[in-house]
């Protein structure tokens, strides 16, 4: 009797021990927590259950449309629930709002392309304090991530200059200024292209003018791009899309054989690539960033352990023969 009434006590005992390792998954049912190092982590999930939102600098620029186009194509084969979540235009308190919006509409993973290095680093971490991952597709910022897809920017502008010296070797210069428009000096992209871009001068007796700022605005970098045609250089490159397409224009608009470089591909970069405007465009691969990041956030939410951290998408060189 004794013995019975024992095995009774161990066996109420064992469940309320499995009841208490249990928890809401969110779903109506309960899961088991998993364990790893002694701390609960959250368990695997099934697609159909995964949110992820996408946030780039702009929902303009074409760069970032495609980009869109390579994460969404990667949600719909995978069934996941997805949304771009972008400003009009670029600006660090729009994406910063973007980012606090995510998280308030129960994201799983955020995919960012960040506006610069330390602009939104307050926002992701308070994302990240909620359970959110984070994923960096073209621009990352300075705290960690599940992993980056982005371009190797660095050397994507040393390919840069390299095209625009052997262009102005072509036409007999082994001197003249050189206009640089960039972004802004917190965009890290866009930083590091253009330091590329000036270490491939190293050397030579070209001179670099100071950069101008134009937040990749068409219109102000084609304004910018025009005074640096009126002081005479032999050159410019654009660090991005819009400043490369203010470039382009301004050099159309001259008439003149200032040799001009660009980065990032749309439709109206390629019709100035191939009228001449622009000798050359370093082009990224937007798609593989956002099928990429799209990829890597569907396998962090399934509980699988990525096989790399810290990609680069590479870039390719765009000239008119390839038109």
């Amino acid at each position: 009797m004794k013995k019975r009434l024992l095995a009774v006590l161990m066996g109420a005992m064992l469940v309320g021990s499995l009841l208490v390792g249990c928890t809401d998954n969110g779903n109506g049912g309960d899961e088991p927590e998993e364990v790893e190092n002694g701390e609960e982590v959250e368990a695997p999930r099934d697609d159909e259950d995964i949110r992820v939102i996408l946030i780039t600098m702009d929902s303009m620029d074409q760069h970032w449309v495609v980009l869109e186009e390579g994460a969404r194509e990667a949600a719909e084969a995978a069934g996941v629930d997805f949304s771009w979540m972008a400003p009009d235009t670029k600006d660090d308190a729009q994406q910063i709002e973007r980012i606090n919006n995510a998280v308030a509409d129960n994201a799983d993973v955020i995919i960012i392309a960040s506006n610069g290095p330390d602009t939104t680093v307050p926002a992701l971490e308070e994302a990240k304090a909620a359970g959110v991952r984070i994923i960096y597709v073209d621009s990352p910022a300075n705290t960690p991530a599940e992993a980056s897809f982005t371009t190797n920017n660095h050397q994507a502008g040393v390919t840069a200059g390299e095209e625009m010296l052997a262009a102005l070797t072509e036409q007999g210069l082994t001197e003249g200024d050189i206009g640089v428009i960039n972004v802004n000096p917190a965009t890290i992209s866009t930083v590091e292209r253009e330091a590329g871009f000036r270490e491939a001068f190293e050397g030579t007796d070209f001179t670099i003018l100071e950069t101008e700022f134009t937040e990749g605005e068409v219109a102000r970098s084609q304004n910018a791009a025009d005074n640096f045609i009126t002081e005479g250089v032999v050159g410019i490159f654009g660090t991005n899309e819009g400043g490369s397409t203010g470039v382009g224009n301004a050099i159309m608009a001259s008439g003149t054989d200032i040799v001009g470089v660009g980065f990032d591909t749309s439709d109206a970069l390629l019709q100035l690539v191939e009228e001449g405007a622009l000798i050359a465009v370093m082009a990224q691969n937007p798609r593989v960033m956002g099928q990429m990041g799209m990829e890597a956030a569907i396998a962090v939410m399934r509980g699988e352990t990525l096989p790399e951290t810290d990609v680069d998408t590479g870039v390719s060189v765009i000239t008119a023969d390839d038109l």
